[in-house]
């Protein structure tokens, strides 16, 4: 094998590598107090965002919230320098999410959701209660 041949495939191999590790490695990193989702039970005559088709792999610190008997999901930990926001789900981008799809559901940090009927505020605290 050429040398040239034999550089690229090692370069290719190492590029892959890197992916690789960019997209398992964010999962283990984290700092600070973690971030939870907490849905609160509310009475409401206002517009709110309706998830009951909403998939667990798709928002999966909203239906951990929801599920809970807490009211709240497992935590989240921010990673240093927001590396970790670029590869990973957080419970921001659900909440970012679920303001988009009805906007008039939007209250200061939260959204209100209704499920089974009942309607949550639901929003991303730093206090596990």
């Amino acid at each position: 094998m050429r040398p040239v041949t034999r550089n690229l495939l090692i370069a290719i191999a190492l590029v892959v590598v890197a992916l690789l590790a960019l997209g398992a490695l964010p999962s283990y990193l984290g700092s600070g107090d973690p971030y939870y989702l907490t849905a609160e039970s509310i009475e409401s005559d206002e517009p709110a965002v309706d998830v009951n088709d909403v998939d667990e792999r798709r928002y999966p610190f909203l239906t951990g919230a929801l599920n809970s008997p807490e009211g709240r999901s497992d935590g989240y930990q921010l990673g240093p320098y927001g590396l970790k926001e670029w590869f990973t789900h957080t419970p921001f981008d659900e909440v970012d999410a679920l303001s988009q799809r009805v906007a008039e559901a939007t209250v200061d940090d939260g959204v209100r959701v209704e499920r089974d009927g009942q309607l949550y505020y639901v929003e991303v605290t730093q206090s596990p209660s």
